[in-house]
């Protein structure tokens, strides 16, 4: 098959719908989305069912490497203390995170400026903060206004319930004069866009079947298809290709039937994610780039960042219903954010307040730990556990670092031949220092209220979602892959609209700001279109 288009969008998930809603009010424009997974059911999620525990264990989970669906690709992450976490379906890995939805601090964007680290943004808070608002309108956000460690958001829906744990969290961060925040979740606390309100079932990441979540598969893309835009899923593209000017002039893509199809476009906006956009980017070379598109800089699939993660977990004396709500949401803390002149660490981490296991998962825990028994004694030891545990997840800064990279792997393939990913990760001496400080920050907090620390270690390893700069943004290009406007220096109706283009990672959950980032990104498309061809 050989067809055309005016713009294609590879990829579905977070960025990739937000692009495809966005550009799908350009008058008259034909708009293709290629997916190379498939659509999910919210009939078929494990919530529906009992054995839901289990299941995030098998068909949900979020190693492509243990699913192995036909979509997913291999991924060598045996020499990263961090495992890689992504979803390969029509609404990517929305389908499976948490909700937990912060911005960006200001400061986030200017960490050279102000703390001689990383480099600067080309963009500043500033410039999308309006973004910011229209995605979270979009989205349906829940949280509080006023929050002392961010300027004012405008509007949110009420605070996920915090819940008796969270009460008692909010309370000791109050004792030691903490700044703590309810979380700014992804969830619905009322209906908001036609989508209903969340009942509190809990496995917010196994899928939410009461659509309550803002999984973009509910949110953009119903809005995005209404307005004309074609969503192709089973279309996994392994090349992007250029005409004889050097422009992107369409892709090729493999069907489910592994057969080559070839479409057109006069524009080309990759939404692949922090591993999937280089991998596609070093896949596709020619003449032109013998080392992959765009890759003059040498810099795509470098600096790649992972927000190396902390844990806490302690035990209460008292049932405080602690498993119940959405997992992921409760109440933050961002009291050591900002840098500290007297801390041995630059920048710093956002303590995010995790509710208590599910029931299986406290159970083996237990086991596991010698906390709960089996036998006479199990029911007994397990009351003494279950609803009565807190975690806190310490989300601290990732420096970018050139060694940290991912790379095309020949050795390992995908189904349909195309080569995997092997992913050089090593966390950075400021990140261990945070962790480190973030660990011990936390085990004070359960201390100031009343609960008993059992666990404590980091990095966490199955927590590779935020998958951010390796294909980073800058006004130079020798030092970056692509301009303020997602652009690529070399190819100038080719852009990049997922957090691969970040500069810096950060200390918060990155999926707002690399959506803010990709609706300023498709406004320069929607002005300039003419000029791009």
């Amino acid at each position: 098959m050989n067809v055309a288009t005016d713009i294609i969008i590879v990829g579905s998930g977070a960025s990739g719908a937000a692009a495809a809603w966005s550009l799908s009010q350009l008058s008259g424009a034909k708009i293709v989305c290629l997916e190379q997974g498939e659509h999910t059911f919210p009939a078929n999620y494990p919530s529906t069912s009992i054995d839901w525990e289990l299941r995030r264990q098998d068909d949900y989970n979020v190693s492509p490497n243990v699913r192995r669906f036909a979509a997913d690709y291999p991924i060598d992450d045996s020499e990263s203390p961090i495992a890689i976490a992504n979803y390969n379906a029509v609404g990517g890995s929305t389908i499976l995170y948490s909700g937990h939805f912060p911005r960006f601090h200001p400061s986030d964007f200017k960490v050279k400026s102000l703390d001689g680290v990383g480099e600067d943004w080309p963009i500043s808070y500033a410039e999308l903060e309006p973004y910011f608002e229209c995605n979270e309108s979009m989205m349906g956000i829940a949280g509080l206004v006023g929050d002392p460690a961010y300027p004012d958001y405008k509007s949110l829906m009420p605070p996920v319930a915090l819940g008796p744990m969270g009460n008692v969290m909010a309370t000791a961060f109050n004792k030691l004069g903490w700044h703590w925040w309810p979380s700014y979740s992804a969830i619905n606390t009322h209906r908001h866009n036609n989508r209903g309100t969340c009942i509190n079932l809990g496995p917010c990441n196994t899928g939410c079947s009461q659509g309550a979540k803002s999984s973009v598969d509910v949110t953009y893309w119903p809005l995005a298809k209404r307005n004309g835009v074609t969503l192709l899923s089973g279309c996994r593209v392994k090349e992007i290709t250029l005409d004889h000017t050097g422009l992107a002039d369409g892709v090729i893509y493999l069907d489910q039937a592994g057969k080559v199809n070839r479409y057109r476009a006069r524009v080309v906006v990759v939404a692949c994610n922090g591993v999937g956009t280089p991998r596609l980017l070093l896949n596709s070379t020619s003449a032109a780039f013998p080392d992959g598109l765009a890759n003059d800089s040498g810099l795509v699939g470098k600096n790649l960042m992972l927000h190396p993660l902390g844990f806490v977990e302690a035990v209460f004396d008292r049932d405080l219903r602690s498993s119940i709500g959405p997992h992921g949401c409760c109440l933050l803390s961002q009291q050591f954010y900002e840098t500290d002149p007297d801390q041995d660490f630059c920048r710093g981490f956002t303590m995010q307040v995790l509710r208590g296991s599910p029931p299986v998962e406290t159970a083996l825990s237990g086991y596991f730990t010698r906390r709960i028994s089996i036998g006479k004694n199990h029911h007994r030891d397990f009351r003494k556990t279950f609803n009565r545990t807190a975690g806190i997840a310490i989300i601290s800064e990732d420096l970018p670092e050139l060694h940290n990279r991912v790379e095309l792997d020949y050795a390992n393939k995908d189904s349909y031949g195309l080569p995997g990913v092997k992913v050089h990760y090593k966390l950075g001496n400021n990140a261990k220092r945070i962790l480190s400080h973030g660990i011990e920050r936390s085990k004070t907090i359960f201390e100031a209220a009343g609960a008993k620390v059992i666990s404590s270690f980091a990095p966490i390893k199955n927590t590779g979602w935020h998958l951010m700069g390796t294909a980073r943004m800058g006004d130079k290009a020798t030092s970056s892959v692509v301009n303020k406007f997602g652009q690529t220096h070399a190819v100038k109706n080719l852009f990049i609209v997922d957090s691969s283009i970040f500069v810096t990672a950060g200390a918060v959950n990155p999926v707002a700001t690399a959506q803010a980032v990709t609706l300023f990104t498709c406004e320069y498309i929607k002005q300039n279109l003419r000029q791009l061809l």
